[in-house]
C-alpha cells in the first residue's frame, strides 16, 4: 500500500513542477468562493489550514487521467501501446503512461499530465492581448483537456479574426443585487484590456491558457456549434481521450473504481446499482463479476438509462439489465394475499370473461368482444401473483391501438420498473446523488447553503432507507458520494448504524483512502451533526482532494447486513 501511495505522490509532484506568480494579472490563481455558513461548517470539520488546502485543490484538476481497461476486450499493456500511439499522432503532451501498482488495480492506467504552467500572454503596457472570455463550465472542461467550443464563449475582444492568438479567461459568478449569484455579462460583449472594462477586475488570476481562434468574432456568436479556440498552450496539460478506444477503455476517477472493489461482487450474484447513470460503476462491477450473474442498473432519467445501455453494449457486457426507476420508490410493497383473493373474487362475481383477471372495462376488449392480448398478459401477471392495475391495462390498450410512443422506438426504449421486493439482492450499491463538492476542477461553490446541504442529507437518508430493505440478510450494502461534506458522509453512516442495528461497518479492500471524521459539529443555529465514533474511522474511506493521492473528493462506506430481526 505504501508503494502505491508513493507512486501517486511521485506523479503529483511531476504535475506541480512549474509555479506561477499569484500577483500577476495574467495567471491562474483563483480563490474559491463559499457561502459563509458553509465555510464555517467546513472549518469546524477540517480546521482552517486544512480546509484552505482543500479549497485550493478543488480549483485544480487531478494531475493524471485515470483510465479503466475493459479486461473483457483488452489488456492494460495493449491499451498503453495504443494510447502512446494516439498521443504521438495527435501531438498531445503527457509525462508518462503507466499501470496503477495498487493491489488488484493493474487494469487501471494513469496518463500523467503536467502543470500548473506559467503562460506568456504577450502583455505589455501599451498593448493587451486579444482575449476570449468563457463560461465557468467551459473552463472546467478545458482544464480537463477539452477545447473551447462555441457555446462556451461569452465575450470577446474587438477585431478577433480567424487565426488570431487569443488569451482565454473565465467568467465566474458574482453577487447579484437580490442577494443571489450570476454571471452578469451579456453574451457577445466586447472585452477591453483596460481597467475601464467593468469585467477587468473579475478576470484577474483566472486565465487558463491561450490558443488560436478558429472563427472570427462575428462567427463565434453566429455559429451554434464547433470549436471556437484551439487550445495549444494550457495552464494544465492533460491529454483528452474522450470517445477514443470505445469499448476498450472507460475514463473514470480512481475512487469510483475502488467503490466497485469495495462492493466485492462475486460471479453469479444478483446485484442492484440504485443510481447507476452514467454506468461507470455498473460496468466496473460487471467486469469484476466476469460478466456472470445479474446486475440490475436503475436511474430515474430515461436518457441516462439509455446511456447505461449504450455503455454496456460498447463494452460487450451481457449481465446488465436496466430500468427506469426512482431510487426513492425502489422497494415494491407485497400485496396482501387476502386483498389479492378479494380482487379475484370480485372480478368473478362481476362476470368477467376471465375469473382470475383484473377488473376489465369495454375499453379493454377488441371489436369482437375478446380480451386484448395486452390485457391478457396483465391478467397472466395477476395469476402469477403480480398485480397489474387498471391504469396499466388501459395504457397497454392504447399502445396496441396507437403504436409505440417516441420514447419506445427501436433503440430508444427504456423499461419502467415498479420496484423490487425486500431482500431481493445479494449486494446493493447506493452511489447517492449529492452536493458534488468533491469534483475537480471547481471554480465556484457559493451557491450551496447549509440548508441545501441538509436537504441533500435528508434525501440520501430516504434513499438509504430503501436500499437497506433490498439487501438480503448476509448481504452487503455500499454507500458512496463525491462530496467533501461530512453531513452527507459520516453523518449518514452514524444515522445508518443508529437506525438499523443489524448493520455493521465492514473492512474495505483495497484500502487507499484516508480515515473518516470522528466527533460531532454544533452549528450556531443549534443544528448538530453526529459523525463517526472512535474505532469506526478506519472502516470507511475518505478521499481528500488535497492529499498526495490527488483524487477527487470522495467517500465510501461498506456495511455488512446481519439478520433482520
Amino acid at each position: 500500500m505504501r508503494k502505491g501511495r508513493h507512486f501517486l505522490h511521485t506523479i503529483t509532484n511531476a504535475f506541480k513542477k512549474s509555479k506561477m506568480e499569484p500577483s500577476h494579472r495574467y495567471s491562474y490563481n483563483p480563490t474559491l468562493k463559499w457561502n459563509s455558513e458553509v465555510e464555517e461548517y467546513f472549518i469546524n470539520a477540517y480546521g482552517a489550514e486544512h480546509f484552505a488546502r482543500i479549497s485550493q485543490a478543488l480549483t485544480r484538476p487531478s494531475c493524471y487521467t485515470c483510465i479503466r481497461v475493459n479486461t473483457q476486450k483488452a489488456t492494460s499493456d495493449a491499451v498503453i501501446q495504443k494510447l502512446l500511439t494516439i498521443l504521438h499522432e495527435t501531438k498531445q503532451e503527457c509525462t508518462s503512461v503507466s499501470k496503477c501498482d495498487l493491489p488488484g488495480l493493474d487494469y487501471v492506467v494513469f496518463v500523467n499530465g503536467s502543470g500548473p504552467h506559467s503562460i506568456e500572454y504577450g502583455y505589455n503596457e501599451d498593448k493587451s492581448p486579444k482575449e476570449i472570455l468563457v463560461s465557468r463550465k467551459c473552463a472546467e472542461a478545458v482544464m480537463r483537456g477539452a477545447q473551447v467550443y462555441v457555446p462556451g464563449v461569452l465575450a470577446c475582444s474587438a477585431h478577433v479574426e480567424e487565426g488570431d492568438v487569443v488569451a482565454v479567461s473565465v467568467a465566474t459568478e458574482q453577487p447579484n443585487a437580490d442577494g443571489g449569484w450570476g454571471i452578469g455579462i451579456t453574451r457577445g460583449t466586447v472585452l477591453q484590456g483596460s481597467e475601464a472594462d467593468p469585467y477587468h477586475t473579475q478576470r484577474h488570476g483566472l486565465y487558463i491558457g491561450k490558443g488560436v481562434s478558429m472563427l472570427s468574432r462575428a462567427g463565434m456568436f453566429r455559429a451554434s456549434n464547433g470549436i471556437a479556440v484551439d487550445m495549444n498552450d494550457r495552464v494544465f496539460k492533460l491529454p483528452s481521450f474522450n470517445e477514443l478506444l470505445e469499448g476498450e477503455i472507460f475514463l473514470q476517477n480512481l475512487p469510483s473504481i475502488i467503490t466497485a472493489h469495495a462492493l466485492d461482487p462475486q460471479p453469479g450474484e444478483r446485484i442492484l446499482d440504485m443510481c447507476a447513470a452514467p454506468g461507470g460503476k455498473t460496468t466496473a462491477i460487471a467486469i469484476l463479476m466476469k460478466d456472470e450473474g445479474e446486475i440490475i442498473a436503475v436511474d430515474r432519467s430515461h436518457n441516462k438509462v439509455l446511456d447505461i445501455v449504450k455503455r454496456a453494449a460498447e463494452m460487450g457486457l451481457r449481465c446488465i439489465t436496466t430500468y427506469k426507476l426512482d431510487a426513492l420508490k425502489a422497494v415494491r410493497q407485497q400485496r396482501d394475499p387476502d386483498e389479492l383473493e378479494t380482487l379475484i373474487n370480485t372480478n368473478a362475481e362481476k362476470g368477467s370473461p376471465n375469473a382470475n383477471s383484473a377488473i376489465i372495462s369495454g375499453e379493454d376488449l377488441s371489436d369482437n368482444g375478446m380480451i386484448l392480448p395486452e390485457v391478457a398478459a396483465c391478467n397472466n401477471q395477476l395469476n402469477n401473483g403480480k398485480y397489474c392495475s387498471k391504469a396499466d391495462i388501459r395504457k397497454n390498450n392504447r399502445r396496441m391501438k396507437n403504436g409505440t410512443g417516441r420514447n419506445h422506438v427501436s433503440g430508444g426504449r427504456v423499461e419502467k420498473c415498479q420496484g423490487f421486493f425486500p431482500n431481493s439482492f445479494d449486494r446493493v450499491l447506493l452511489d447517492a446523488p449529492c452536493s458534488a463538492l468533491g469534483l475537480r476542477p471547481r471554480l465556484f461553490a457559493a451557491e450551496l447553503t447549509m440548508e441545501s446541504l441538509r436537504q441533500h442529507a435528508k434525501y440520501q437518508r430516504k434513499m438509504f432507507n430503501q436500499a437497506v430493505q433490498l439487501v438480503r440478510p448476509g448481504g452487503v450494502l455500499v454507500y458512496s458520494t463525491c462530496t467533501i461534506n461530512p453531513g452527507e458522509n459520516e453523518a449518514l453512516v452514524r444515522y445508518a448504524l443508529d437506525t438499523y442495528k443489524f448493520l455493521s461497518l465492514a473492512p474495505q479492500h483495497p484500502r487507499v483512502g484516508g480515515p473518516g471524521l470522528v466527533g460531532r459539529c454544533v452549528m450556531s443555529d443549534g443544528y448538530i451533526d453526529e459523525w463517526l465514533r472512535s474505532g469506526e474511522e478506519d472502516l470507511v474511506q475518505r478521499f481528500d482532494p488535497s492529499s498526495s493521492l490527488d483524487t477527487i473528493g470522495f467517500f465510501i462506506a461498506k456495511f455488512d447486513v446481519g439478520p433482520k430481526i
